[in-house]
């Protein structure tokens, strides 16, 4: 009797989701033969990690680890949005060479997150004492960082509105993906003039915790699903589509999906140098292990040309691999991305007024931004549009790169100087030369 209890209690997250999971709109699997999908056996192991990792992360003693709480920040700006599209693009640009790919994105995002940490410790030490270059510089950089925050959140919450469609019977189209997004964005407008975000930035610290939760229930489902591959002696071997320069200029066009890092710079107010120095390492640190984990178990397991490559791609491979994924993890992007745009429409805004002196209202910032939004909204795809904020942040990081060479050639480290006048000289070329993924 016992045994038929749980047998029974096993299946029932399956009886309950699947009756919505079965008419989930999915894009034919090109190709992909003798899928089966998941027992409720691996639906209940996902959904109780995810439990685990949520209560864990939600405990007052982690929540209030100022630590943890610095790491958190920049953590998940940094696998964010990019865990949503970056999987698919690299695995169908450079097969099984993708992790690879993933590495040098981490690595290149580590070398420019020295730059910003060099550039912490050193305003630590000398902020009243900074020459006449730098401040320049620093201000230069403020602007081109407002531009990109505008670009992200345009990313934001273009994903926003192609996860929401994706709802719907069909699937949605991408004109129906683009009136949502032009819905939020007029939200997120009028909020920030009437009300301001006081209430709504309550959001991020929420989606942090279970945007993690819910990746490391993918972690277990896509573990689990390379696992039965490797028994079954069925591990996928696809050969890399990109090479050459086309495959480092690819590379330079997805920096944005790695960003995020640079905010453990502006939490001056909240924490110290070093701790916002160790906080933007732990973070990366941790960011590289998932993503290269990620990119690694999902390289192995699907054949070339079998998923449609779109900014939804994600949900119909985790649909493969387990049926309660698609839902949490629809229901992680919705919220995330959300949060992640009213974080850069602040942020924004902030600096806004901060390098005009207080002439120019936040509010105002606002109003440029839905405008700019909307019009790559209407003008551009996602995979556009991530090119595109990936070139800004590359112009952002040439120029925090900049000012860390000043600083320290100025300190007498030569060495160190000409190090970064090379990551500068790198910026710059990504944001001349890095390229949208084409679909």
């Amino acid at each position: 009797m016992s045994v038929v209890a749980f047998l029974y209690l096993t299946s029932l997250p399956t009886r309950v989701l699947d009756p919505l999971l079965f008419e989930f709109p999915l894009v034919p699997l090109r190709g992909l033969k003798g899928v089966t999908l998941s027992s409720p056996i691996l639906d209940i192991a996902i959904l109780v990690s995810c439990l685990v990792v949520a209560a864990t992360l939600f405990h007052p003693k982690v929540r209030t680890l100022r630590g943890w709480r610095a790491t958190v920040t920049p953590l998940a700006s940094i696998i964010g949005s990019g865990f949503l599209v970056v999987g698919p693009i690299l695995d169908a640009s450079f097969g099984y060479a993708a992790p690879v790919a993933m590495m040098a994105l981490c690595g290149l995002a580590f070398l420019f997150g020295g730059a910003i940490r060099a550039n912490i410790a050193r305003i630590a030490l000398t902020a009243d004492n900074r020459s006449r270059p730098e401040l320049f510089i620093e201000r230069v950089s403020s602007w081109i960082l407002i531009f990109a925050y505008v670009i992200s959140v345009a990313y934001y919450l273009n994903l926003f509105g192609a996860f929401a469609v994706s709802l719907t019977d069909d699937g949605g189209s991408r004109f129906e993906a683009r009136l949502v997004t032009t819905a939020v964005f007029f939200f997120i407008a009028v909020t920030g003039l009437i009300r301001g975000f006081d209430a709504l930035e309550g959001l991020e610290k929420t989606s942090v915790s279970l945007k993690l939760a819910i990746i490391a229930g993918m972690m277990v489902g896509l573990v689990h699903f390379l696992a039965d591959k490797v028994i079954a002696d069925e591990v996928v071997i696809n050969p890399p589509q990109a090479g050459g320069w086309t495959a480092v200029a690819l590379v330079f066009g997805l920096l944005v999906t790695v960003q995020g890092f640079e905010t453990s710079r502006y939490l001056g107010l909240e924490y110290t140098a070093e701790t916002r120095i160790k906080s933007m390492k732990y973070a990366q640190f941790i960011a590289s292990i998932i993503y290269v984990a990620y990119i690694g178990f999902l390289a192995f397991s699907f054949p070339a040309n079998t998923i449609p490559l779109s900014e939804t791609a994600i949900i119909y491979i985790f649909r493969v691999i387990a049926p309660i994924l698609p839902a949490l993890l629809i229901g992680a992007a919705l919220l995330s991305q959300f949060s992640a745009a009213v974080a850069d429409v602040v942020g924004a805004g902030g600096l806004l007024v901060e390098v005009t002196d207080g002439r120019v209202r936040p509010q105002i910032g606002y109003f440029l931004l839905g405008i700019v939004g909307l019009a790559l909204t209407w003008s551009s795809s996602v995979f556009e549009i991530i090119g595109i904020a990936s070139r800004a942040f590359a112009l952002y990081y040439a120029t925090q790169s900049a000012i860390a060479a000043i600083g320290d050639l100025q300190a007498g480290h030569r060495l160190q100087a000409g190090g970064f006048t090379l990551l500068a000289g790198l910026g710059l070329l990504i944001a001349a030369t890095g390229t949208a993924v084409e679909t």
